[in-house]
């Protein structure tokens, strides 16, 4: 992990205006839509190949979200592939266009991530960090105020106190 320092002091972290709730999204063709009525836990940007591939871009956008606070219409039709740590990961996409919309771990049911993209307004971004950086696009830089980690974590507890000072709540 980076410590973020300027000048012998610790910045504070960019701000995020979250819209107001609820937020929503969907697929490509509208088939499948959603809403989230919650603030989200966290916030990042992901540059492992995977995220890479499913989002053919430099990096995945992860929104990790309470299960419960997420209403969900449409058909999704569902993949599982191992994951970087060796747990499975559930990747569930509109059954008609195909377009990813959420992914999960096996290992947890009370949370889930939305591929953030998929929101119907996302100018509000700003990621709380970056992670498997050592497989991001030579031409992207992260930005120095960012946390970012060469790999897989091993907790995402920084990363989730950094999002609530973003939203300027007390972490």
């Amino acid at each position: 992990m980076r410590t973020v320092r300027s000048k012998g002091q610790i910045r504070l972290p960019r701000k995020v205006f979250l819209p107001n709730l609820p937020l929503s999204g969907g697929c490509q063709c509208g088939a499948v839509r959603y809403q989230l009525n919650a603030a989200p836990l966290i916030l990042y940007f992901c540059h492992c190949t995977e995220c890479q591939k499913q989002s053919s871009s430099a990096f995945g956008q992860s929104m990790r979200v309470s299960a419960k606070d997420l209403t969900v219409s449409g058909e999704l039709r569902a993949f599982s592939r191992p994951g970087a740590s060796g747990n499975d990961l559930i990747c569930e996409f509109c059954s008609a266009c195909g377009a990813r919309l959420f992914h999960r771990r096996t290992s947890y049911t009370d949370a889930l991530n939305i591929k953030a993209g998929t929101l119907d307004n996302t100018k509000w971004f700003k990621p709380a960090g970056h992670i498997w950086t050592k497989s991001k696009q030579g031409w992207f830089e992260i930005p120095p105020d960012d946390l970012s980690y060469e790999g897989q974590p091993e907790t995402y507890g920084p990363l989730m106190e950094r999002w609530q000072q973003m939203l300027g709540r007390q972490a």
